[in-house]
């Protein structure tokens, strides 16, 4: 595994992120987890805008697991963003939520989701999945090259990509 793979959870209920915290300990990942709490943080950290303008801090991540149910911007919201941005199209996004809907799944998987996980409801389950997300996605899973993106400061529409 990479020293410097960084993965990105968008989860708004501090229940969850308390839990999968301890589980991403348990699996050797906690210096991996970075987490932001909603929508809108989560452009502002893959566009390495504002407090996460140093890249050495918040590393760009290798993947992003993506609440649906979040305040201001919802997970689908900025699974639309990131797939409309050429410099991220290549980001790995799992969502991770707690819905089993169909039109959910649907929705995702059309708005190009890498993965549909449905949020295990035990501690059990939490560290399988864990240690599983470490196994295929970091060790199996060949990854794209990290873009590094970032947006121009005049547009939510643009991308550059940094040096």
């Amino acid at each position: 595994m990479d020293a410097n793979e960084t993965i990105l959870l968008a989860e708004d209920d501090e229940n969850d992120v308390l839990l999968l915290k301890v589980a991403f300990a348990k699996a050797g990942l906690a210096d991996k987890l970075m987490r932001v709490k909603d929508g809108t943080e989560a452009i502002q950290y893959l566009n390495g805008e504002g407090t996460y303008a140093e890249r050495e801090q918040f590393p760009f991540p290798c993947l992003l697991l993506l609440d649906l149910k979040m305040p201001r911007k919802n997970g689908f919201e900025v699974l639309e963003w990131i797939r409309a941005q050429p410099a991220l199209k290549h980001l790995i996004v799992a969502v991770l939520t707690a819905s089993k809907h169909d039109a959910d799944v649907r929705r995702a998987y059309d708005l190009c989701a890498n993965s549909y996980i449905v949020k295990p409801t035990t501690m059990g389950g939490l560290e399988k999945l864990a240690t599983k997300i470490k196994e295929y996605w970091l060790e199996l899973n060949v990854k794209p090259p990290c873009p590094q993106a970032t947006l121009s400061p005049n547009s939510q529409d643009e991308v550059s990509t940094r040096p």
